[in-house]
């Protein structure tokens, strides 16, 4: 796939602006500061509805305006579609498909894929956890765009939760009981084990997936210096060993002791996939269990295990939220052993990684990545996504540099953006634009 057409109206620094892009690479040329990454800011937010440089959308919208557009026109094989995005101060984005009734934003996920690097990427490594989770969350949703309704449930669980945390630690530190309270408690623990276990086990899929991508990746773009690896760490289990599904112990990571306390009453109806008329497996047979109901189980009783602490602190101490996705590199953290040239090259690893992953054209090798066992890789032809190069390439040694311009130079459609000319690697020649305050010209 690729994207042939981009208009925006008052969008960051744009009043109006089209351009017409082709398939292969195009690169937005101009001085820091004339508005060539909120180009390609807007192309990754059709594709994620977000943005990779803030929290908000607000900022998204021009000064002195009330709302932005953003249209694309995405071609896939022989046919073409047409998405716009309004997004609006204070209520909620909408979209609207091939000029049909306006709907909701998120009915745009899937249409396009991007893969989007930038100098923001190397908080992934050095950064907190939180922008770990948001990598894999993010890539899930792109993977299978209907999920998002499940991280979307989360969060709203997670703050009503933590809500009634708070009312309660309020109530208590006042001397008073609210029993009504602790019996909603655990109507909502019942809740955010459902959704949380399947998001842990999305995320553990994905990770499997990741790990031997992400260690050709590295080994690609540092010439093999160290083994880079993956290892998901739950806040309701130690870390785990995912290629062999080795739950860990209960509650080591925030550290319970063990035994656990008896595991709460859990629905698991809409998250176990025993096929129906199946027999139950044994409750002693953990090997029978699905890992989604396993997943539950842990995370269900090491909530039982920190409900003291979180009601004197206000706080829901166990999900996915409070999970991380850990780096090393031969054997050591990234995070703080690492070098910034080692850092650059994981988080450039990470990212060709998901390319590869979502059937990008790369040279990492001939053999199509193991897909993670939620997504049917299988999704029709010229599906690759979009790979978007912000100003990357400056920030990268001559090696390093010509060796992602040789990776990246197979993909369907490459988007760079440079300060200078002589930032874009000459294996990625193609369509050029001159990018001055407002104003895009093709050269």
């Amino acid at each position: 796939m690729y994207v042939s057409h981009l208009s925006l109206v008052d969008f960051r620094s744009y009043a109006e602006v089209d351009v017409e892009l082709e398939p292969g690479v195009n690169a937005f040329v101009g001085a820091n500061g004339q508005g060539k990454t909120n180009l390609v800011e807007a192309i990754g937010y059709v594709a994620t509805l977000g943005s990779h440089r803030v929290a908000t959308d607000t900022p998204l919208i021009r000064a002195g305006a009330s709302r932005a557009v953003v249209r694309t026109r995405i071609v896939r094989g022989d046919r073409a579609s047409t998405v716009e995005l309004e997004i609006t101060q204070g209520k909620a984005n909408r979209a609207r498909i091939n000029r049909g009734q306006p709907g909701r934003a998120r009915d745009v996920l899937g249409i396009l894929r991007t893969v989007l690097f930038a100098p923001e990427d190397l908080a992934l490594v050095k950064g907190d956890p939180d922008g770990r989770r948001r990598f894999l969350d993010q890539l899930v949703v792109q993977m299978v765009p209907r999920l998002s309704g499940v991280f979307a449930d989360y969060e709203r669980v997670l703050k009503q939760r933590s809500a009634l945390l708070k009312s309660a630690r309020a109530v208590r530190r006042s001397g008073g009981t609210d029993p009504a309270a602790l019996a909603t408690l655990d109507v909502w623990d019942g809740r955010l084990v459902e959704l949380g276990a399947e998001i842990v086990s999305l995320r553990l899929q994905l990770v499997d997936a990741l790990r031997p991508v992400v260690a050709a990746a590295y080994e690609s773009v540092s010439e093999g210096k160290g083994e880079a690896r993956l290892e998901y760490r739950s806040s309701s289990t130690a870390p785990v060993d995912n290629s062999s599904h080795g739950w860990g112990k209960v509650g080591a990571e925030v550290g319970i002791a063990t035994p656990a306390p008896p595991v709460p009453h859990v629905n698991t109806s809409s998250l176990d996939p025993t096929p129906q008329g199946d027999p139950e497996p044994s409750s002693d047979d953990a090997g029978a269990r699905s890992p989604v109901l396993r997943i539950q189980e842990e995370m269900a009783a090491a909530l039982a295990a920190v409900r003291q602490q979180e009601l004197d602190r206000g706080v829901s101490l166990v999900g996915p939220h409070r999970d991380d996705l850990l780096l090393s590199l031969g054997g050591l953290p990234v995070k703080g052993y690492a070098s910034h040239g080692e850092s650059w090259s994981f988080a450039l690893a990470l990212r060709l990684a998901s390319f590869w992953l979502l059937g990008g054209s790369t040279e990492l090798g001939t053999t199509p990545p193991e897909a993670p066992a939620f997504w049917d890789p299988d999704h029709g032809t010229d599906a690759d996504p979009v790979l978007i190069l912000d100003d990357v390439f400056a920030e990268l040694d001559t090696r390093r540099r010509e060796r992602l311009a040789a990776l990246v130079a197979p993909a369907r459609q490459v988007l760079v953006t440079a300060a200078v000319p002589e930032d874009v690697p000459a294996a990625l020649s193609g369509a050029r634009f001159h990018v001055e305050p407002g104003v895009v010209t093709r050269e």
